[in-house]
């Protein structure tokens, strides 16, 4: 729909035959998935937007005083059916995928930001919340309509409320071209993944992957090729994940594989596939996302995006990153020492083989079993996913918050392997639905997230519905999926969100959960984190699949010994996306390399000028595949992951300083406080004010600094 188009009653109905027109009558509003077809989605998501348009317009044309409910609660109820739609497209078009979705994508998305921009760019509108904030004192506001009023005033300005009409036209061609581009880089990034997996003819190649992931392989083979599993062996695939570094690279005996494995990570969307090179997309998302910022009167879309974080600056987001850079490369610098013996011990490398990237995770878990004798592989029979999750994830959470939770196989998820649990308050009351999303499958995007079904409103009366996303592969039909540390681990900061999600306790639905600034979303679920090696929830979990046997204890006390071992690595990766991602973003749109050759060369001289051009350790996203930056809402704000762990370091000191006989911190009191002071508030005020209430003070960086090895 044109920007300036006004809505239609014809436009705004919809076929009461489409399971969107009316609210779902599910538990919770679960979406019924079932009910939904690929040809419902554009004439639903044609109304929605119909519909919330001529809400916007009763709001600016009302001849009514502006007030708290002919404004902001006019504004916060607008927009149902298109949340309705939406909730549900996103959902598929990110975890099922399929060329009918991405094309319905591709061509919606830019009519949504279209649709945004009529918002957002309504002097109208901003006149009415102008003329309301200039009566605030006689309205007597509570705290929370307060915030709201004026982070809507901020967001509009931000917007661009106050630039002149051609510029508002520059801006709407801005918003619609770039929306396009970043479904375009994301989609792009998918096909690269397919289009870069690696297929593997001789089974003696797979040697050091135990027998379920060799079958993993075999069966991925047979569903993407249409083969049969008559013949044994017939072909395996990897399929790859989205961060450089892939799994099988720490298990892979064979070298060549590993080279060929690695290779094909880093470089998917470099123009090997014409149908996934991503490299004319991000140059003139850069490019374009820079001219906006400059439109909008910021030196550079990071400077931009900084201003609505906690951090405020770019500055601060610099300074942060160039005092964690220095010492992590010294850091894997050591490492890579280290490793350089372990290889030139190994009869199988040859004599004077030469330490490179592919090798580093192989012989990183060498070195890791010979100084702790720990080994994924003895791990793995211990870390039963359904164990995981029972007696880990969702123990944890009974014990600090006093959480139940009950399958209900009733209620329909959107793909095969997702279920659906009810989470119970202590005293029986229904708090949401957690909605489980684990294994990969094809047009799935890669990594783990997070996102709503439904979100959390006191004004809408709506409760949340969440879900997580992981990209397990899948085990053989009757035979168990087990995980890696890293794996339980991801869980469990997954699952961390899904916290902040379901505790939501606040009035407006825009406020609502983990819509919060980007360097403070993921403060949360690195919290969770730390629970999955608490004694007692560790002790429930890590149990022997067949047997029930616990995990020895002289094999948990070495696990958890590891402790900043190989955190120079892990920082070093981490850090390169990061400062990736603010090099991009930090450029004006003169200084854009214009050939797609340069994009190499410009991402290498921002590692090399950062001080991680480390050709050992290459960062965790290259540009070609920085999904997080140019497709997933992670714009010039990566950084915040390791924003957020400053936070996150320091609340654990503070659960430890909680304990009780001995738990850790896993109690009622300390879950109870947690959850009013932090997880309950979502954005209902700044959240630094909530990691105050919880904390009395300012966050320290120390302890990030000690939990990393960056201390001296």
């Amino acid at each position: 729909m044109p920007a300036d188009a006004a809505p239609t009653a014809a436009t705004a109905m919809l076929d009461a035959s489409n399971p969107f027109a009316a609210p779902s009558t599910l538990a919770y509003g679960l979406p019924d998935f079932a009910a939904v077809r690929t040809e419902h989605f554009r004439p639903a998501i044609a109304a929605g937007m119909a519909a919330q348009r001529a809400e916007w317009e009763a709001v600016a044309t009302d001849e009514a005083v502006p007030d708290v409910r002919n404004t902001l609660e006019a504004i916060e109820r607008s927009g149902t059916l298109l949340r309705r739609v939406m909730a549900v497209f996103h959902t598929l078009a990110s975890s099922v995928g399929g060329d009918e979705i991405h094309a319905i994508e591709s061509e919606v998305a830019p009519q949504l930001a279209a649709h945004g921009d009529a918002f957002w760019l309504d002097r109208r509108l901003y006149g009415r919340l102008e003329s309301l904030a200039n009566a605030t004192a006689l309205l007597d506001l509570d705290a929370e309509t307060e915030w709201l009023l004026q982070t809507y005033r901020k967001n509009f300005r931000r917007a661009g409320i106050r630039l002149g009409d051609a510029q508002h036209e520059r801006l709407r061609e801005l918003n619609g071209r770039l929306v396009s581009l970043e479904t375009e880089f994301s989609q792009r990034v998918v096909k690269a993944m397919e289009a870069g997996a690696v297929v593997v003819d001789d089974p003696a190649q797979l040697a050091g992957l135990d027998a379920g992931t060799v079958a993993g392989l075999a069966r991925n083979a047979a569903e993407r090729a249409g083969l049969t599993l008559a013949v044994p062996g017939a072909a395996h695939l990897i399929t790859l994940q989205l961060p450089t570094q892939q799994p099988l690279l720490a298990r892979l005996t064979d070298r060549g594989l590993r080279a060929r494995l690695l290779a094909a990570s880093t470089m998917r969307g470099t123009g090997v596939d014409a149908a996934s090179d991503t490299r004319a997309t991000l140059l003139e998302i850069a490019r374009l996302r820079a001219e906006r910022a400059r439109l909008l009167g910021y030196a550079h879309h990071a400077a931009y995006v900084a201003e609505d974080g906690t951090a405020s600056t770019t500055e601060a987001v610099s300074e942060m990153l160039a005092r964690l850079a220095a010492p992590a490369a010294r850091n894997a610098e050591r490492e890579a020492a280290e490793l350089r013996q372990v290889l030139a011990n190994d009869p199988a490398a040859g004599t004077g083989a030469a330490l490179v990237a592919s090798d580093w995770a192989y012989y990183a878990e060498r070195l890791r079993k010979e100084r702790f004798s720990v080994d994924d592989a003895v791990l793995r029979p211990y870390l039963e996913l359904d164990r995981v999750l029972a007696d880990g994830v969702f123990f944890a959470a009974n014990r600090l918050y006093g959480l139940t939770f009950r399958e209900r196989p009733d209620l329909a998820g959107y793909a095969d392997g997702v279920r659906v649990w009810e989470v119970l308050e202590e005293d029986g009351t229904g708090l949401g639905l957690f909605v489980g999303d684990c294994y990969a499958r094809a047009g799935k995007r890669g990594g783990a997230w997070m996102h709503n079904l439904v979100d959390q409103s006191h004004l809408l009366g709506e409760r949340p519905v969440v879900v997580n996303n992981l990209n397990l592969t899948a085990p053989p039909p009757g035979e168990p999926t087990l995980l890696t540390w890293d794996e339980v681990r991801t869980c469990f900061h997954e699952f961390g969100h899904a916290l902040h999600a379901l505790f939501s306790d606040v009035r407006y639905p825009s406020l609502s959960g983990t819509s919060v600034p980007r360097d403070f979303v993921e403060y949360p679920s690195q919290v969770n984190e730390m629970w999955m090696e608490n004694p007692a929830v560790v002790a429930r979990f890590a149990r022997h699949h067949v047997t029930g046997e616990p995990l020895p204890a002289e094999v948990l006390e070495r696990v958890l010994s590891v402790g900043a071992h190989g955190e120079g690595f892990a920082t070093t990766e981490y850090l390169g996306a990061a400062l990736l991602d603010q090099a991009w973003h930090q450029v004006t749109p003169e200084h854009v390399p214009t050939d797609v050759a340069d994009v190499e060369i410009f991402e290498r001289e921002a590692l090399q000028r950062a001080g991680v051009g480390l050709e050992l350790v290459p960062p965790r996203y290259r540009s070609t595949y920085f999904n997080h930056t140019f497709g997933g809402g992670y714009d010039a704000g990566y950084y915040s992951y390791i924003w957020s762990e400053v936070l996150d370091a320091d609340t654990v000191e503070w659960f430890k300083e909680e304990a009780t006989d001995g738990d850790g911190g896993l109690n009622r009191r300390a879950g109870g406080r947690f959850r009013r002071a932090l997880l309950s508030r979502g954005y209902s005020q700044d959240p630094m004010a909530s990691f105050r209430d919880l904390r009395g003070r300012d966050p320290v960086i120390d302890p990030l600094l000690v939990r990393r090895g960056l201390t001296d």
